[in-house]
């Protein structure tokens, strides 16, 4: 071989190296998990009460996976009653299949198991797990859910010290059966007995003077938004539900119903331990959970009052949402900038209007939205949709704009029909004088209005179509209305439901079904092999 053919022959091999490299590279990782879930005898409040553990653990396990991990998780159930897990804020690209929720699965029997598998697709942040099925999101079963970024895609701020995972909630004594019974019966739940930090009333976080720590908070209770704040110490906010935040530092920080936030902290206060604090917001008794940032060189405990909630309501925590802003320039889980995508140039596809309320139905109080109460059916959505199993949902149950007519509320299986890469208005409209929090599976959206009184197209003039921030779960203040902007390119069925359990269990909930008649693996994947089956499902086969 002559020299020219060496030189070709040595090409030919570096180009194949490399090629074999970089599919090497884009393999991504697989993790594996088997969990229990199991009753267990705690007294997160004093007194003992029948909770809900994950391998034995109150909360569950933390999961930490890094962008794009491949999750492998056989969930085993030994609680006497039909389980599922939900997982808060993940995607789930392409996937509805593995959400979590009754509309999308089957029940997990008693002594039986399922084996979720999703992968955390380009997505970053702070996210939680929970029980979707029943009142066990009262019993426990919740957990963090924290997505590292690859180190190929930088973070818009030093790494920090450390990370602390901090599952804020409020707590009943109540047996959650008890609880399920109650509203079962038509009566409302009563106020919370307590709060929790991380299943405690008290917790202590250790950290080194001059090091900077990430805080990761979430509101994993039932009802009650929270307030948290760190005696003597600032608050930068740097993440929420995946996006990259402008980093404005803040004195105490409103988490709602289902929703996250990351912010740094850095031990720069003379060597001592400083009280951290939760605090439940816009309620008449107000319940508090404490901890300790204990500094590693202090010798002196916690001392004074414990720092204030704000002196404001409502119109400061909207000012304070307001200021909330998307980190144009920052990198997310991918390489491009957040800032890319200019959604405020979009025009949306359609407008819906969701309006929830609290009607008597059949002479109990049941919740709404648009005057429909939700009921869950024996077989899921998905799989109606899927078997083309007819009588189990319509797309004509109820009305993407509220009724003013005289007509009452009832009860339906709600789906609101889309299609796949429509552009969406969503506003939520709230003509209660309670707090709301709105979820939506398989997706983030933009916050981009918050507003009191009655929504009208006028609104649209306050609009945020700049830099609003991307998230999962949006509150609406009393009287109030919200608007999000959606992209829908995530086809399945979803659910989008109050983050509120008892208005989400007694009804003010529905699904969108995002479709397309062009079937491809490309939008969506095959139905899982190991699907379980319930229902009117349970007549055909597994594929």
């Amino acid at each position: 071989m002559g020299v020219k053919g060496l030189l070709h022959l040595c090409c030919f091999v570096a180009t194949l190296l490399s090629v074999c490299l970089v599919q090497l590279q884009a393999e991504d990782a697989y993790k594996y998990f088997t969990w229990t879930v199991t009753y267990g005898t705690l007294s997160p409040l004093g007194t003992p009460q029948k909770v809900i553990l994950i391998n034995g653990e109150f909360p569950g396990p933390q999961l930490d996976l890094v962008t794009n991990d491949n999750v492998v998780l056989n969930l085993i159930n030994k609680l006497d009653e039909p389980f599922l897990l939900t997982w808060n804020g993940i995607k789930q690209r392409k996937n509805s299949w593995q959400d979590g929720v009754l509309g999308t699965n089957c029940p997990i029997p008693p002594n039986s198991n399922y084996t979720y598998k999703f992968q955390a697709k380009d997505q970053i942040g702070t996210y939680t797990y929970f029980p979707s099925t029943q009142l066990h999101k009262a019993a426990g079963g919740f957990g963090g859910l924290n997505v590292y970024h690859r180190s190929v895609i930088p973070v818009p701020y030093p790494f920090p010290d450390g990370d602390f995972t901090l599952l804020v909630g409020d707590w009943y004594k109540t047996a959650h059966k008890a609880l399920q019974q109650s509203l079962d019966s038509g009566k409302s739940l009563p106020f919370p007995d307590g709060l929790l930090i991380n299943g405690q009333t008290h917790t202590t976080l250790n950290g080194d003077q001059g090091k900077t720590y990430m805080f990761r908070i979430s509101n994993v209770g039932l009802s009650t938004s929270i307030n948290f704040r760190i005696q003597g110490h600032s608050l930068k906010l740097v993440e929420i539900e995946g996006s990259h935040t402008i980093q404005n530092m803040y004195e105490s920080l409103d988490v709602h119903a289902g929703q996250s936030a990351s912010v740094l902290v850095t031990l720069n206060q003379s060597p001592k331990d400083y009280y951290i604090v939760a605090s439940t917001r816009f309620s008449k008794k107000v319940l508090t959970a404490t901890g300790v940032l204990h500094y590693s060189n202090s010798h002196s405990p916690a001392s004074g009052p414990l720092p204030s909630p704000p002196a404001y309501q409502y119109h400061w925590s909207v000012r304070q949402a307001r200021s909330f802003r998307w980190n144009l320039t920052a990198n997310a889980a991918r390489p491009n900038p957040q800032g890319s995508y200019h959604y405020g140039k979009i025009t949306p596809t359609k407008t819906i209007v969701l309006a929830n309320s609290a009607p008597l139905i059949n002479g109990k109080k049941r919740y709404a939205v648009n005057k429909v109460s939700y009921v869950n059916p024996d077989t899921p959505l998905k799989l109606a949709d899927y078997f083309n199993i007819p009588g189990i949902f319509s797309v004509d149950s109820i009305q993407s704009l509220p009724s003013n007519g005289p007509s009452s509320a009832h009860i339906a299986t709600s789906v609101i029909p889309n299609s796949l890469h429509d552009f969406i208005e969503v506003v939520f409209q709230n003509n209660e004088n309670t707090m709301q929090s709105w979820h939506l599976d398989g997706y983030d959206f933009w916050v981009v209005g918050y507003g009191f009184g009655e929504w009208t197209p006028s609104k649209r003039r306050s609009y945020n179509l700049v830099d609003a921030i991307t998230r999962h779960t949006a509150q609406v203040y009393p009287n109030g209305w919200t608007t999000i902007l959606v992209s829908l390119d995530n086809e399945g069925m979803w659910n989008l439901r109050s983050a509120i359990w008892e208005r989400q269990y007694l009804g003010q909930q529905l699904y969108l079904r995002v479709w397309t008649s062009q079937q491809s693996l490309s939008n969506e994947y095959n139905i899982p092999p190991n699907v379980l089956l319930c229902g009117k499902a349970n007549a055909h086969h597994h594929p």
